[in-house]
């Protein structure tokens, strides 16, 4: 058995691969109980606080802080998540790694972002599984996540369009905070526009074939604190 297999019983539902195979995306119950999902807010709202400039990027709509594998053990249970590792296997085979782990907020009276995939065909990084733990709700009014089902299964890429003529046809990946959106990193998407006053939080991550490029370099990284409570699982999936 593979250090990445999921022990029996625990892999995703056969309903849910195949929604992630023809529409590109699925929620799913994530791995944070629900009486736990106190403790990791507070300790996302830490974690984001005592960020660095360094691991902290400000874009037009959203704030990321970089690195959620060193900001503490209450988020080391999202990438080793059996279900997810599953899709991982369906999406890209073998082997793969994470390639980054961060914490996004979408930024309340933000506009919806311009539909894109996350990784080109022709990329070493390609195929990609997206997945975004949702630490607040995902509501239609707060910026959910938009796919546009089936866009996974094409050749082109929204920046290879003239126009936008999708509008419409997108779906909105909404949920209760602890849900697990998986995506294909090929389907079209972006977060909807965020028209609430207050801000959606998320921790959000990528997989990508084990001889890709990472985002992040988990091993230059690397806490001491946080490789002395790494499960070879975890050492696996970090390609350390």
């Amino acid at each position: 058995m593979d250090a990445t297999t999921p022990a029996a019983g625990e892999a995703l539902p056969m309903a849910a691969l195949s929604e992630l195979d023809e529409r590109g995306f699925v929620v799913i119950p994530g791995p944070v109980p629900p009486d736990r999902m106190e403790r990791l807010i507070s300790a996302f709202t830490t974690a984001v606080a005592s960020a660095t400039d360094d691991d902290i990027r400000v874009g037009s709509t959203t704030t990321r802080v970089s690195d959620f594998v060193n900001r503490g053990s209450e988020f080391d249970d999202l990438y080793v998540f059996p279900p997810l590792l599953e899709a991982c296997r369906r999406v890209i085979g073998w082997p793969f790694k994470l390639s980054s782990l961060h914490a996004r907020t979408v930024r309340p009276h933000m506009p919806a972002q311009e539909l894109h995939v996350d990784v080109r065909r022709d990329s070493g990084d390609w195929p990609l599984v997206g997945f975004i733990l949702m630490v607040d709700p995902f509501r239609a009014d707060n910026g959910a996540t938009r796919f546009v089902p089936g866009s996974q299964k094409w050749s082109g890429t929204p920046a290879d369009s003239m126009s936008d003529p999708l509008t419409g046809h997108e779906v909105l990946a909404c949920g209760s905070a602890g849900s697990l959106l998986v995506f294909n990193g090929s389907t079209w998407h972006g977060h909807s526009a965020n028209t609430s006053s207050g801000p959606r939080r998320s921790i959000q991550g990528a997989f990508i074939p084990r001889d890709g490029r990472a985002g992040t370099d988990f091993a230059a990284r690397m806490a001491p604190e946080t490789r002395s409570r790494l499960t070879p699982l975890a050492r696996h999936v970090l390609a350390l």
